[in-house]
């Protein structure tokens, strides 16, 4: 499988935003949030997440449709469509 792309647009003491690129067949690989995070999503599509056991879900993202999520999340992101997945992740510093 393919590596997501990810840029870094803004770190500060405060707040990290990065923009995640998923190409199809793409996938960000196996992470764990250190910090609680919002994810904007900038295009529509749909998301499959592994978690660490193997289990499989999809999520669905809407242009501009965010949601939040505590630390500690492990998993991993996959795009098995055949559209570009792009979104940015704003990861809250304590």
């Amino acid at each position: 499988m393919l590596s997501a792309q990810s840029d870094v647009q803004v770190d500060t003491p405060e707040v990290r935003v990065t923009e995640w690129r998923l190409a199809p067949g793409s996938a960000t690989g196996h992470h764990t949030h250190g910090m609680d995070y919002v994810i904007v999503p900038v295009t529509a599509g749909e998301m499959t997440i592994v978690a660490p056991n193997g289990e499989r879900s999809t999520a669905q993202l809407a242009v501009g449709k965010s949601y939040f999520r505590k630390a500690g999340v492990e998993h991993d992101v996959l795009n098995e469509t055949a559209t570009e997945i792009v979104f940015l992740e704003v990861e809250l510093k304590p």
